[in-house]
């Protein structure tokens, strides 16, 4: 645990003041002696290990001394660091008060200060993790302290290590449990974490999974509230990315509905609906990814298919190349229908337009390479578009 060297010193000063020990008289009267015979009147204390000293030391001495007390090699080390920013004078009274209490009292006053130390130690990602927990498994805990738990837990969780620790304290069925708190702002954080943790995981995409969380999750996209369904949505992407066992619960859980309900409403946040076609494209490749898996009426679903198309008519450049990195992998799946992308869902219209809409934004120089690249995309899309249709030709005559 990091602390100024201010705080630090002001809390150090105040336990030898207050809970001065045997063993900071005896060194600060060694201290004391060897400025006088140095001439110095200033006192130099290092908790730097002597190298030496190092070299000599067994092994099993050297791996005690390696316990640290809040940032000091020792709770010895750290007295000493005290000892040498203090005033000498203050320093030798406050040893000759320490001195004079009874064997008990000083006895005391170890365990006080050493009960203190213990407090002033850093907490694990474990132990923090566990405290988060408690609370949230707390039913008398205020909402407030709940919204913090959570909190807490969204960032410890994020390293890869904590995730798969997480489980072992029982934690994702406790996160799991608060999907169905009355309060939108917990539910939202609760899968915030669920997803954060489960991001390219597959171990914890499996724990979760197993404790069936998806089914509400997906359940959750639905929400009136666009910020708990979007985290919703993540952690539903998150969830099954790259996971076929994950999918196939997914598919089980009619979560390609919930999709098409997202898609084709308009009216739905822009958010929420670059989560959903993210998750088309994704899906799609990893069917294209598993050739051997039966391809799902998902993937040739007429009215998925035009909401998808649909998505390129908005005036965001961030989802129109969502939507076409969709469209580029749904034309390669086997099943694919060029006639129903052109009757049904008018990619020729979608392509043209967004030809036209590129190259004037060509002429914005802040905007030129990004519309540059979208148009290589869009280009690459229409190729094979239009091999299919070909293909699909040469197949009539």
């Amino acid at each position: 645990m990091k602390r100024s060297p201010g705080s630090s010193l002001a809390i150090l000063l105040c336990l030898l003041f207050l809970f001065g020990i045997l063993k900071v008289s005896a060194s600060a009267n060694r201290v004391l002696e060897n400025n006088n015979n140095n001439g110095s009147s200033s006192l130099y204390w290092s908790t730097a290990k002597d190298e030496v000293d190092l070299l000599s030391k067994p092994q099993a001495q050297q791996e005690d001394d390696s316990d640290s007390d809040g940032g000091f090699s020792s709770i010895e080390g750290m007295l000493q660091w005290a000892i040498g920013h203090s005033d000498p004078a203050k320093l030798k009274e406050t040893s000759q008060d320490v001195q004079r209490l009874s064997p008990t009292e000083l006895k005391r006053r170890q365990t006080e200060l050493k009960e203190l130390m213990e407090k002033l130690k850093t907490p694990s990602d474990a132990q923090l993790m566990q405290i988060a927990l408690d609370d949230l498994n707390n039913s008398s805990v205020s909402l407030e302290d709940c919204h913090r738990a959570l909190q807490e837990l969204l960032i410890l969780v994020e390293p890869i290590d904590n995730a798969n620790d997480f489980n072992k304290l029982g934690g994702f069925a406790v996160v799991i449990q608060e999907l169905n708190h009355p309060d939108s702002d917990i539910r939202r954080i609760a899968a915030w974490i669920l997803g954060t943790a489960s991001q390219n995981n597959p171990v914890v995409q499996r724990q979760i999974l197993e404790l069936g969380a998806l089914a509400q999750l997906i359940k959750m996209v639905k929400s009136i509230s666009v910020e708990e369904a979007t985290k919703a949505l993540y952690a539903v992407s998150a969830l099954i990315r790259s996971n076929v066992a994950g999918q196939e619960l997914f598919y089980a859980e009619a979560g390609d509905l919930m999709l098409q309900d997202v898609l084709s409403n308009s009216s739905i946040d822009i958010r929420l609906r670059k989560k959903a076609v993210f998750l088309v494209g994704d899906l799609t490749e990893c069917q294209l990814e598993n050739m051997e898996r039966a391809e799902l009426p998902f993937f040739s679903n007429h009215i998925l298919l035009k909401s998808v198309v649909d998505q390129t008519a908005s005036d965001d450049l961030d989802l129109q190349e969502k939507a076409l990195v969709a469209i580029k992998n749904l034309l390669h799946i086997r099943m694919a229908d060029p006639l129903v992308f052109q009757e049904y869902c008018g990619l020729d219209a979608a392509l043209e337009r967004m030809r036209q809409q590129l190259h004037n934004l060509m002429s914005d120089e802040v905007l030129r390479d990004y519309a540059m690249d979208m148009e290589s995309l869009r280009g690459e899309v229409e190729l094979i578009f239009r091999r299919k249709l070909g293909e699909l030709e040469l197949c009539d005559r």
